[in-house]
């Protein structure tokens, strides 16, 4: 079966519930749909799946010849790594090490595991990279839309109930220090949301464990994020479709091949609510407060690190099509653009140079 990376999730359970779609080419339906299908020889590739915040997890692995791995005890580690990371960084779990920080009104400094440092620290980083165009502290405005924890209302906020949000949000009033590590919050009710950032971490530690197991070749994946090392069980590089954007349907885009590479994908299509003829998307522009307005469909994302990818992509989506291919241009990253025709019924691709290298051709 094909590994199917619907981003339809809630980070941790959770908040930005993006809508993408990556396709693992794997199985003998996407070869004849996709490929063409040669025969060839035996697929090795152990599967496992399971469930974590809020999505699915599956990991692909391609033992070594002779290599004797225990499905069993590696779902159970994975379990117990994912289960630790939800500790730290959900926002769903009120016991979570975030959600306390979050309510503590303390504005002095307050000790933090170094793995939750780890991870705002690097949301601070693509929220400065970004002018604020992403942030990870607009938690109260994606709740505001109803795109956070609670049921949603499918309408718009009132212009001063948006206002009153906005002066909560801002990435410049929370700090980090690395050693100890630790965060300060310059204001009370600051709230972090790590929503574009955790899903990412906890990809890349995944694949952490997998090389500690002595595994070399796979591919591991939670929602639509996912990593990929070395070969496919058929010994060729991994191959991804990126979901063509189109609400209520499932087709291709494009195809790419990654090895040694993260990919993630950020879209409007599937998680909205229409007012008066106008589509919400949960796409929070934090500079307006409201979601972001624009023809961008979506955005995937090549990176080493799965964490990077995962945040990158959303903040290229809140920049949307120009200023954002402007920033990825500038900073030389691997983004591919997908950009709606007014009508919504035809795409124009984009992608930077440094993505032009992990595309197959189109038939």
């Amino acid at each position: 079966m094909p590994l199917t990376i619907s981003f339809q999730h809630r980070y941790l359970g959770q908040r930005f519930l993006r809508s993408t779609l990556l396709t693992l080419v794997n199985s003998v339906f996407t070869c004849i749909l996709l490929t063409g299908c040669d025969r060839g020889p035996p697929d090795t590739t152990i599967r496992i799946t399971g469930t974590t915040m809020g999505t699915s997890y599956e990991l692909k692995l391609v033992p070594d010849a002779g290599q004797a791995l225990s499905p069993e005890l590696i779902k159970s580690r994975a379990d117990q790594l994912l289960e630790y990371i939800n500790r730290q960084m959900s926002t769903y779990d009120p016991n979570s090490e975030l959600s306390g920080f979050n309510r503590n009104p303390s504005t002095d400094w307050v000790s933090v595991s170094a793995e939750l440092q780890q991870v705002i620290a690097e949301g601070l980083r693509i929220s400065d990279l970004t002018s604020g165009a992403y942030d990870i502290t607009v938690g109260p405005l994606v709740d505001l839309w109803g795109f956070g924890p609670e049921p949603r209302l499918d309408q718009v906020p009132p212009d001063s109930v948006i206002l009153q949000a906005r002066e909560r949000v801002g990435y410049w009033r929370l700090h980090t220090r690395e050693q100890p590590p630790a965060l300060k919050k310059d204001r009370a009710d600051v709230y972090t949301d790590l929503s574009s950032l955790a899903k990412g971490y906890a990809v890349d530690q995944l694949a952490i464990l997998m090389e500690s197991k002595g595994i070399y070749n796979y591919l591991v994946s939670i929602g639509g994020d996912l990593r990929a090392k070395g070969r496919n069980g058929k010994g060729q590089p991994w191959t991804v479709a990126i979901e063509r954007p189109v609400p209520g349907q499932r087709a291709v885009e494009r195809l790419i091949q990654i090895s040694d590479h993260s990919v993630s994908t950020a879209g409007d299509y599937r998680n909205f609510f229409e007012q008066n003829g106008r589509r919400y998307s949960h796409i929070i522009d934090p500079r307006t407060g409201r979601p972001v307005l624009q023809t961008l469909a979506s955005v995937t994302v090549i990176s080493k690190a799965d964490m990077e990818a995962d945040a990158i992509d959303t903040a290229l989506m809140a920049l949307g099509a120009d200023d954002g291919f402007r920033l990825a241009t500038e900073h030389r990253l691997a983004a591919f653009f997908i950009i709606a025709s007014a009508d919504g019924k035809s795409f124009q691709e984009r992608y930077t140079p440094e993505f032009e290298a992990f595309l197959l051709p189109k038939d």
